[in-house]
């Protein structure tokens, strides 16, 4: 018996109409006829009684859709689950981003949980000093990361978001008092580095090795996360860019945020593991694109 079958049989059994059976499973009168008559003919008895005012289930009709049902529904739940699964309706999907990047996806994620309630969405801070060390470890399915990423085992997807890079000094800095600079500034004194596996084009990207006239940015302290590059900073020794989206959301009194004017801009986009690319991995991928269209 065919799945379809025993979904013709459990609805008449429910319906005892035949017109109303085949409207609500969409097929001709015909076809629920038929396939009764064929169920009938394999069993070898007779399961509705007929007549021209009714439909009912014989006692061998009744017995058959008190078996069938319960494993009926089974098989329609393994189905749903199985789908769900394979769509990214389910499960776990956990987001990287850089300190407060979450906020600039917002919509992305609100979008992903409209569209998946049953997945859950984990969110976990990425550290830019170690921007691939959660993907790589697992703990991470889809980072949010600063480009460019030209990793061999991370797959890239497109742009999110942007956005530009302010000059953190501290309130007695000679910088301090302009309203201002240009990244020929940063040749004078010393930068916050890395501490941390981040590759050199990565780091290249935020801070440049030198500056537009050529002249070498000096190191400073190392640092490992954004709460210890402001406070290297305010201890007046280094100096250094940051994201103005995190500069945003960082204010304090002993750290001032300079507009750069010729600072390189700072783009953002999901990587994941390129034998990581999960159901929900996709889902989260076409919640981002579809809220690209309407912004």
């Amino acid at each position: 018996m065919e799945l379809r079958d025993i979904e013709i049989f459990l609805t008449l059994a429910e319906e005892l109409h035949f017109g109303r059976t085949a409207e609500r499973l969409r097929v001709s009168q015909a076809r629920v006829s038929q396939s009764i008559k064929q169920q009938e003919r394999r069993i070898g008895g007779t399961l509705f009684e007929r007549t021209s005012r009714s439909v009912r289930l014989t006692p061998l009709g009744d017995r058959l859709r008190a078996r069938l049902d319960a494993g009926y529904r089974e098989i329609i739940a393994g189905l749903d689950e199985a789908a769900a699964v394979a769509q990214g309706r389910v499960g776990t999907l956990t987001v990287g981003a850089l300190d407060t990047h979450h906020q600039d996806v917002a919509a992305v994620l609100d979008l992903f949980r409209q569209r998946h309630p049953r997945c859950e969405l984990r969110l976990r801070e990425v550290l830019p000093t170690d921007p691939f060390g959660g993907l790589r470890a697992g703990r991470v399915d889809v980072g949010l990361l600063w480009l460019p990423v030209r990793e061999p085992d991370l797959v890239v997807g497109p742009e999110l978001f942007s956005e530009r890079l302010v000059l953190a000094v501290a309130p007695g800095h000679p910088l301090a008092g302009q309203d201002r600079v240009d990244m020929e500034d940063l040749g004078d004194y010393s930068v916050v580095y890395p501490d941390g596996p981040i590759p050199d084009y990565v780091w290249e990207a935020h801070t440049p090795s030198v500056t537009p006239a050529g002249r070498p940015i000096r190191r400073g302290i190392a640092v490992a996360t954004l709460a210890e590059a402001l406070t290297a900073v305010a201890a007046g020794g280094v100096i250094s860019p940051i994201g103005s989206g995190s500069a945003a959301s960082r204010l304090r009194r002993d750290v001032i945020f300079l507009p750069i004017t010729d600072g390189p801009t700072l783009h953002y986009g999901p990587v994941w593991r390129s034998d990581g690319e999960t159901a929900q991995v996709r889902a989260f991928l076409q919640a981002a694109a579809d809220t690209q269209k309407t912004t």
